[in-house]
C-alpha cells in the first residue's frame, strides 16, 4: 500500500462534514472550530451563499489559463479594492500565502534592482525558496533556500529597524500580526519607522497579511490601524474559505510587462468566484464589525478567566500564553469538549475562528477554558 510523506502530526479525528463554526466527525460527534484550518474559514464552512456561487460557477467553466480573458479576475480586483480601501491597487492572483509572498519580493528586487532583504524574529513567510529564506525559523530552512542576502531584526525596534534599513536594502517584509511567531501585534511607532526608512531609501514595504487579513484584525488588513500604505500586501488563507487562492496588491508606482509574473492555476475561474463569494458574504454580512465585536468579547472573557502570563492579538487573531507547555489544555479541549484550537509555540494557544462566529460560541468556548485550567491547576 502507497504511504503518505509523514510530516504532519495527526489527531485521530475525520472530520466529514462542516457547517458555520461546527465540523462533525464520521462517528457523527460535532466540534466546535475555533482555528479554522489556520485562518483559511473566513465566512464559516459550506456557507450556502459560497456553497451556490462555487456550483453555478462549476456548469460553466471551471479553469482555463491566463492566456485569455477571465472577467471574474476584474470583478475579484473591483471589489477587493473597493472593501479593503486600495482602489488603485493592482491585483496579481496567484495560488498560496508563500507563492505571493515569493511573487512580492520577486516584484520588489525587479523595481530597484536590490538584493537584501530585511525581515523580522519570529517572521512566518512561507515554506518556498525566498519565503522561507525570510523566515526565521532554521529548522525549516533547508540549505539550497538559505539566502544571505536576508537580514532579521528584532520585530518592534524601532531603533533597530531605523539603523538597519539602509539604500542597500531591497525590501522589507513585515506581518502586521506575526501568526506562527505566537501573536505579537505590530506597534504603531513601529510600522510607521518601517515606511518612513522605506520612503527614504527606497526600499519596498510589504505587508505579509497571509493570516492577519482579510478582517481578521477588525480591518481589511491590520497594518491600517496605524495609518500606513503599504507598497505591497500578500494575500490568502480567508481570501478563498478554503479554495486555494492567493494574491498580492500592489501600489501604482510599479509597472508592469508581459511575462514579469505569471502562474497556471493563479486567478483561475473557481479561484476567483470563491473569493468573490467571500467579499460579498463579507459586505452583507458586516464581518468585519463582528470580527471586532466578538474578538473584544472573547478577549474580555480570557481576562475575566486570567491565569496566563500574557494574552494578545486584535480582532479574531487571539493568542493566550501560559507559563506552561498548552498540548494537554489543546487536548482537553479537542477531546473532552470537542473543540479545535490552534497553537503558536510551546506555551501558546491560537485562536483563529471564522469571522462569522458568535457569542454562543464564544461562551462554548470561554466556559470550556475555565473547566480546563482548573483542571490543569488541580493536577499540578
Amino acid at each position: 500500500m502507497a504511504e503518505l510523506f509523514n510530516v504532519y502530526p495527526l489527531y485521530d479525528i475525520e472530520p466529514v462534514r462542516a457547517e458555520g463554526s461546527y465540523l462533525w466527525d464520521a462517528n457523527g460527534t460535532r466540534y466546535l472550530d475555533l482555528y479554522g484550518g489556520h485562518a483559511v474559514i473566513s465566512v464559516g464552512h459550506t456557507h450556502p451563499y459560497y456553497v451556490q456561487a462555487l456550483t453555478d460557477q462549476l456548469h460553466k467553466i471551471s479553469f482555463y489559463s491566463n492566456s485569455v480573458k477571465i472577467p471574474q479576475q476584474q470583478e475579484l480586483a473591483d471589489k477587493l479594492g473597493e472593501l479593503s480601501g486600495h482602489p488603485d491597487y493592482a491585483l496579481f492572483l496567484c495560488n498560496s500565502g508563500a507563492e505571493a509572498n515569493e511573487n512580492a519580493l520577486k516584484l520588489a528586487s525587479f523595481h530597484n534592482g536590490r538584493t537584501q532583504v530585511v525581515a523580522f524574529s519570529k517572521s512566518f513567510h512561507g515554506r518556498t525558496a525566498g519565503a522561507v529564506a525570510a523566515t526565521d525559523n532554521p529548522a525549516i530552512v533547508a540549505p539550497v533556500n538559505y539566502n544571505q542576502h536576508v537580514r532579521f531584526l528584532p520585530y518592534n525596534d524601532v531603533e533597530a529597524a531605523e539603523a538597519g534599513i539602509t539604500t542597500d536594502t531591497c525590501a522589507v517584509i513585515v506581518e502586521g500580526i506575526q501568526g506562527v511567531g505566537g501573536i505579537h501585534v505590530a506597534t504603531d511607532e513601529f510600522l510607521r519607522t518601517l515606511r518612513q526608512r522605506c520612503n527614504e531609501t527606497g526600499a519596498v514595504l510589504i505587508l505579509d497579511s497571509v493570516q492577519c487579513g482579510y478582517g481578521r484584525s477588525g480591518r481589511f488588513f491590520s497594518h491600517q490601524f496605524s495609518g500606513i500604505e503599504a507598497d505591497i500586501i500578500s494575500m490568502a488563507k480567508g481570501m478563498g474559505n478554503g479554495f486555494p487562492i492567493g494574491g498580492i496588491l500592489i501600489s501604482p508606482q510599479f509597472k508592469s510587462s508581459y511575462g514579469l509574473l505569471g502562474t497556471t492555476f493563479g486567478g483561475n475561474h473557481l479561484a476567483c468566484t470563491a473569493a468573490i463569494a467571500v467579499l460579498d458574504i463579507m459586505r452583507n454580512e458586516d464581518l468585519l464589525d463582528n470580527a471586532t465585536r466578538m474578538g473584544n468579547y472573547l478577549i474580555d472573557g480570557i481576562r475575566q478567566i486570567g491565569g496566563y502570563k500574557e494574552l494578545r492579538g486584535r480582532g479574531l487573531m487571539i493568542g493566550i500564553e501560559y507559563d506552561f507547555p498548552v498540548d494537554e489544555l489543546r487536548k482537553r479541549l479537542l477531546f473532552e469538549h470537542k473543540q479545535f484550537t490552534g497553537v503558536a509555540g510551546k506555551n501558546t494557544i491560537r485562536l483563529l475562528p471564522s469571522l462569522a462566529i458568535g457569542v454562543a460560541e464564544c461562551d462554548l468556548f470561554l466556559e470550556a477554558l475555565q473547566v480546563c485550567l482548573n483542571a490543569e491547576k488541580a493536577e499540578y
